[in-house]
């Protein structure tokens, strides 16, 4: 769960209704121990979440290469879970203010505006963890 908070983007894994699988990397947050991340409000990731709420969420944090090992040291976390389109506008507004104080904490008053004049614009979806897997070599 430490790496999953600290880390800075994932890759969300998704398949649609001819479950062919898509992965594409997103910046998110964990909030009440679930994930949140923003999107437009139309597109592949959308379609494919709504034909199939099962994703996978993956963040690797920390590698080193250990070239006369033919190897790499490295952290990640994999976790598992169903992933729901917010409706709740109070919920979407908490989500999209707990990224702006993730990735620009300097600018939370140009963040609240920017969310006021593109919130209507923005979709936010909630992943639940159902399982949460870490591997790592040290």
């Amino acid at each position: 769960m430490a790496l999953l908070k600290r880390g800075e983007y994932g890759i969300l894994s998704t398949s649609g209704k001819n479950n062919l699988p898509y992965g594409i990397p997103v910046n998110y947050v964990v909030m009440k121990g679930k994930l949140f991340f923003h999107c437009a409000t139309e597109g592949h990731k959308l379609e494919n979440i709504t034909a199939n709420k099962g994703v996978s969420f993956c963040v690797v944090g920390e590698t080193e290469r250990i070239p006369e090992k033919f190897s790499t040291r490295y952290e990640s976390v994999v976790v598992s879970g169903n992933a729901d389109i917010i409706e709740d506008q109070e919920l979407k507004f908490k989500a999209l203010r707990a990224l702006i104080a993730k990735y620009a904490p300097n600018h939370i008053s140009a963040g609240d505006a920017y969310i006021d004049k593109l919130m209507s614009k923005t979709a936010v979806v909630q992943i639940s963890i159902d399982t949460l897997i870490g591997k790592a070599r040290k």
